[in-house]
């Protein structure tokens, strides 16, 4: 596609259907495991293991995700939105249907857990590279509604998958959801690419070259370095870098790549070749590592969703434990968190572009706020006052949709995208430890009670230690050297490519 033909292409036309298969795919990709609170109970029924050992099918299927993500990112780079994307839907659709006949609580691990994880990462990766790619003005607001796939995929699924429980078991409830989740690769299909993929690329240059010299073997005429040289310029000018290329112009023997690559030879001197880059990225991470607030958001971000994940887990269980679910309710405690979490991403957006508002005091806020109801969830002597609690938990959850924001008032936009990466490891890590750890808490005092006060207390720990590192008095002997202030109004498309 030309400049001028993708340049028609941004913020409009074939750009919306992007946002329609985008929202479609992380609904379907995150229906279930945002849900995944309606099907625990019915694992721990089954399988008969401690609430510790089960909690880690619904912790590694959000939280692995977010560890691998750069692994997620360099596929679509490398291979492209669309082939991603199929596969994708083929590897959600599989890890479904194979915990349906999984035996016990280990092989769900690995199928739930880590497979549907893995394929929800590349789910969301694909998704929003394609939308940053179609959008350029508009692009927040295209990301903003392909998000919120993922709560209204957890508001609708976890109602369906309670009646698909209740009607053909949790065997057959898997085995649907892994049919409707195939539609994924139908979606996948209507992503036309901008940008031609790297792997594409130096496919078509390496086979270029070996084309070429199948024909020059035939005709045996002597090697010219004129035409390796028109041949290196043509491909130059399609696009390509000379570091691109998959076959190096200075050799003439076909099998010296294979050669190389065998001995380690080539990955040496990939490693040298990019020596400064490497090098350049270690020294940015020490120095981010030296801001204090930057720091302290690490730690933020690490015990808040130790803390506050939890709940999406074990709130059903909670309900059911306590005597307070009696199967008159029709929406789920785990519907009113993922659809709250949806309004509260909305909500919260719209007060950070206000000039009057603080983004990091508000996100602070919804931290100490989490951190209340995570206390007061103990004491609720009833279902009303339950899903009152899961309400205020999912909308202070959708804080996610301004965590770029803060990132950026910390970081600056320059180095946004690193500091990012870094943050989603540290909460990945914290997706995948709280729910095994509150339900090791659980296994040991037979209460949901001392387990809902070390959430509260992680995560009111969290906010207290943000929000100390993040008054202004620190600064004061840095009078020289403020820390320059970001206009929202004018970064958010950059902002919202990240998130």
């Amino acid at each position: 596609m030309t400049n001028q033909s993708s340049a028609k292409a941004l913020d409009g036309g074939w750009g919306w259907v992007i946002v329609v298969a985008s929202f479609f795919c992380q609904f379907l990709a995150y229906g279930s495991p945002m849900s995944v609170g309606v099907l625990y109970p019915e694992w721990l029924d089954t399988f008969r293991q401690g609430k510790g050992m089960t909690a880690w099918v619904g912790s590694l299927v959000s939280g692995i995700g977010l560890i691998a993500s750069p692994i997620c990112s360099a596929c679509v780079t490398n291979f492209g939105v669309r082939p991603v994307t199929v596969f994708s839907g083929v590897v959600v659709s599989g890890g479904l249907m194979l915990s349906a006949f999984a035996p016990n609580v280990q092989f769900l691990i690995f199928s739930y857990g880590t497979v549907v994880g893995m394929g929800c990462g590349l789910v969301y990766a694909a998704t929003v590279t394609i939308t940053c790619q179609y959008f350029d003005k508009r692009r927040g607001l295209a990301l903003g509604i392909i998000t919120t796939g993922t709560s209204v995929g957890g508001f609708i699924c976890a109602t369906f998958q309670q009646v698909l429980v209740e009607l053909y078991g949790l065997e057959g409830c898997l085995l649907i959801m892994g049919a409707l989740t195939l539609n994924i690769m139908a979606c996948g299909g209507l992503m036309r690419p901008l940008n031609v993929p790297e792997y594409f690329l130096k496919q078509k240059a390496a086979l270029e070259r070996t084309t070429e010299q199948k024909d020059i073997h035939r005709e045996k005429p002597p090697i010219k370095e004129e035409s390796i040289n028109k041949n290196t310029l043509s491909s130059v000018e399609k696009g390509l870098t000379v570091s691109d290329l998959l076959m190096s112009s200075d050799t003439n023997d076909p099998l010296s790549y294979e050669k190389n690559f065998l001995g380690s030879s080539s990955l040496v001197k990939t490693i040298k070749n990019n020596k400064h880059t490497y090098s350049k990225y270690i020294a940015t991470t020490a120095e981010l590592l030296q801001d204090r607030v930057f720091v302290a958001l690490c730690m933020a971000i690490f015990l808040f969703d130790i803390g506050a994940f939890p709940p999406v887990l074990f709130m059903e269980d909670v309900a059911r434990s306590s005597g307070h679910s009696d199967g008159t309710c029709l929406v789920p405690l785990v519907s009113i968190v993922a659809i709250m979490a949806g309004v509260g991403k909305l909500v919260l957006g719209i007060l950070t572009d206000l000039k009057f508002v603080n983004s990091l005091y508000l996100y602070t806020f919804t931290i100490l706020g989490s951190g209340i109801a995570l206390l007061i969830t103990p004491i609720a002597n009833n279902y009303a006052a339950l899903a009152v609690l899961s309400g205020v938990l999912g909308f202070f959850s959708g804080n996610w949709s301004i965590f770029p924001y803060v990132t950026t008032k910390i970081v600056g936009m320059d180095r946004l995208t690193h500091a990012y990466g870094i943050l989603m490891f540290f909460g990945g890590f914290g997706i995948v430890l709280g729910p095994p750890v509150v339900g090791w808490i659980y296994d040991c005092t037979e209460s949901y009670d001392l387990a809902f006060f070390f959430s509260g207390a992680c995560v009111l720990l969290a906010g207290f230690s943000l929000l100390l590192a993040a008054l202004p008095c620190w600064d004061k002997p840095k009078k020289d050297h403020p820390r320059p202030d970001i206009k929202y109004t004018n970064n958010c498309d950059k902002v919202a490519s990240v998130a």
